[in-house]
């Protein structure tokens, strides 16, 4: 059951001008089941996208990057859900154009201005057919059907919308949808992600806002250390708004966009977690005074990844020097572990090497017992700092992905 995440209603989501999507029916994996979607751009609009960093990463991926390059732009995304065509070889990447020519045929355009992608099994050839067969069927929907289309063990459809203003006068319109359940961890993870924005933004630009994004966002998330094959994650600029482009880092409104945008993927990214599977609480790592903010991140991910600290939160057992020994082995040189406090929500732990003189167990089991938990490292080495969203470990995880073929 995810954590504190309700499904938002098709009201709570903005449309985008400049935007159309559609959903299908593929029948991939399972039949009368929403698992084809279909997102037209506007022919103005710019992309910026970061991909998977597993070196076996997904048909899809090989075709989507060789994509982005089209110098004509992109004017369709085209996903389903199903099957990841991962591990599939070249006939995968074939199998991947294909779709992306039954799609450039409906919207009209090139083959090479459609970005395809894939989540599902892994290993398995795609059903290209299907795929192909059911593009002339999408229905337009809005995005509350399109972040439910794009499920895999997702319990709840993760979508969010902001608006703000960017500039003097102009206001940005921002809708994203994610899924994303297992297999997640940071440098992307089993993970599909797009946001969609009326901003006026150059390419370039775009590209290293995106970057920026994911690395406060889906690259600080963590449920079970698993790197997968097919993560994706896409911003979209439509230029719809009426502004003059943002074509440089040093214009003011940069940072106003960033701030908009990346508030929407953290919300989405935090879903994630919050919809982990099997998960019963959501947790932050947050790690103040390193040296600096990778230090920080390597610190807040031993802590993050450890299996015996997640399956002390979904026990509710307050055995805490789990935390501390992940803290240990982080990898940090010239540590003094004397220096380090920690802090379970407002309650102080641990202080100069060991436990704290204030603490008591019943305090720890009052923070335990909660949903929601924050974990506060203090390393006093600096003045980098890092937070990282995590959940717990349960048997529900395992249930869910011993069962996940059949």
């Amino acid at each position: 059951m995810a954590v504190n995440l309700k499904e938002k209603s098709a009201e709570e989501l903005l449309s985008v001008d400049g935007v159309q999507v559609f959903v299908g029916r593929a029948g991939v994996k399972k039949p009368d089941h929403d698992d084809l979607t279909l997102i037209v751009l506007n022919r103005s609009n710019t992309v910026g996208a970061v991909f998977t960093q597993n070196r076996f990463c997904a048909a899809p991926v090989y075709v989507a990057k060789e994509h982005l390059a089209n110098e004509n732009g992109i004017r369709a995304l085209v996903i389903n859900t199903g099957n990841a065509n991962a591990g599939t070889g070249a006939q995968g990447r074939e199998d991947a154009l294909a779709v992306c020519r039954a799609a450039a045929e409906q919207v009209g355009c090139a083959p090479g201005q459609v970005l395809p992608f894939s989540t599902g099994v892994i290993l398995e050839p795609l059903p290209v057919q299907k795929i192909t067969a059911a593009l002339p069927d999408v229905k337009p929907v809005h995005w509350d059907r399109a972040a439910r289309a794009i499920m895999t063990t997702d319990t709840v459809p993760k979508a969010a919308s902001r608006e703000g203003k960017v500039g003097n006068s102009h206001t940005v319109r921002a809708t994203g949808i994610a899924k994303g359940s297992g297999m997640i961890c940071p440098n992307m993870a089993t993970m599909l992600g797009f946001i969609v924005c009326d901003a006026k933004v150059s390419q370039p630009v775009l590209q290293m806002l995106t970057q920026e994004i994911a690395d406060s966002s889906f690259n600080a998330i963590t449920v079970d250390g698993d790197t997968s094959t097919n993560d994706s994650f896409v911003v979209v600029a439509t230029g719809k708004n009426g502004q003059n482009e943002i074509d440089n880092i040093a214009d003011p409104r940069y940072d106003q966009l960033k701030a908009l945008l990346a508030g929407l993927a953290l919300e989405l990214a935090q879903a994630i977690v919050r919809d982990g599977e099997g998960a019963t609480k959501f947790i932050t790592i947050r790690v103040e005074n390193a040296a600096g903010r990778t230090e920080a991140r390597q610190v807040a991910y031993a802590v993050a990844h450890s299996p015996l600290v997640k399956t002390a939160f979904f026990a509710s057992d307050p055995n805490l020097g789990r935390l501390l020994a992940a803290i240990g082995y982080s990898g940090l040189e010239n540590f003094d572990t004397d220096k380090v406090r920690l802090w379970l929500d407002d309650v102080l732990v641990a202080e100069n090497g060991g436990r704290a003189a204030g603490y008591t167990e019943e305090q720890g089991q009052a923070v335990m017992d909660r949903a929601e938990i924050t974990v506060r490292i203090d390393l006093q080495r600096g003045r980098g700092h890092a937070a990282v969203y995590t959940c717990d470990l349960s048997h529900e995880y395992v249930s869910i992905n011993a069962d996940y073929r059949s």
